[in-house]
């Protein structure tokens, strides 16, 4: 099931709702807002625990969506560790910007894809300004049979060590197909024969199909999608938004 229809499905909101409530509040000596937090008594009944939970609920029905919402962050954080050293270790050549960065960026493309195009500026922006901030890429070619060529092409491009500038030039190219891929091949003076070997190599495949796991473990519907420390970014969320998301993480790992 897809995180959207578990968020809209009203009723599991409920249930998700009231017992992140009670989970976020067993530990802590005072609530947020100041008050006593709820504190049931030993024994009792379910009928009661029920009755609390409800009059609760109603005379506070805004702790839902704000559990719900911290309830998708835990969540969101689980999948991300779960998979996170395989996530940000790139295949060969398969990135850009500082070596020992303090924060990665994994980002999920597909060359056909219109908006991964329109976020390439974005990324370019945040490693020129950005010294401390390594981006990790990762083929998802979901759109079409060309993407899958362009695809196999570009992490040949990763083992010969000029990944960066062929992922520009397939861009810069247009969509993909025989001429683009040629063209920007040609362009980022990609050896070949090397090409020839490698777009059959079983271990290409595998990275692709990886990457495809990868991506149905996160969650992700489509493409662009960035991981950037314990979150997902959806679509060409835009340059000050990736930025934020770096500074958040290095927040987060200063803690």
């Amino acid at each position: 099931m897809s995180a959207n229809r578990w968020i809209v499905s009203g009723a599991v909101a409920l249930v998700a709702a009231i017992a992140v409530f009670f989970f976020l509040r067993a530990d802590e000596t005072e609530a947020a807002d100041g008050q006593t937090p709820v504190s049931l008594p030993a024994g009792l009944e379910r009928s009661e625990l029920e009755t609390v939970i409800r009059e609760y609920i109603l005379a506070n029905p805004e702790i839902i969506p704000e559990a719900m919402e911290r309830l998708q962050e835990r969540r969101m954080v689980q999948m991300i560790s779960s998979v996170r050293d395989e996530l940000e270790t790139p295949f060969e050549g398969a990135w850009a910007g500082a070596a020992d960065a303090d924060v990665t960026i994994v980002e999920f493309f597909d060359y056909a894809c219109g908006f991964c195009r329109t976020s390439l500026p974005d990324i370019e922006r945040l490693i020129a300004e950005d010294d401390n901030v390594r981006v990790v890429f990762r083929e998802l070619p979901i759109l079409s049979q060309e993407s899958v060529d362009a695809a196999r092409v570009s992490l040949s491009a990763a083992r010969q060590r000029e990944y960066f500038d062929f992922h520009k030039a397939m861009f810069d190219a247009g969509r993909p197909g025989d001429a683009t891929i040629a063209e920007a091949q040609r362009s980022a003076g990609l050896n070949p024969a090397q090409v020839r070997r490698d777009v059959s190599d079983a271990a290409i495949e595998t990275e692709i199909r990886n990457n495809r796991e990868l991506a149905g473990r996160l969650e992700l519907t489509g493409t662009p999608a960035f991981v950037v420390g314990d979150r997902i970014l959806s679509g060409a969320v835009g340059y000050d938004r990736l930025r934020e998301a770096v500074a958040e993480a290095r927040a987060s790992s200063g803690d």
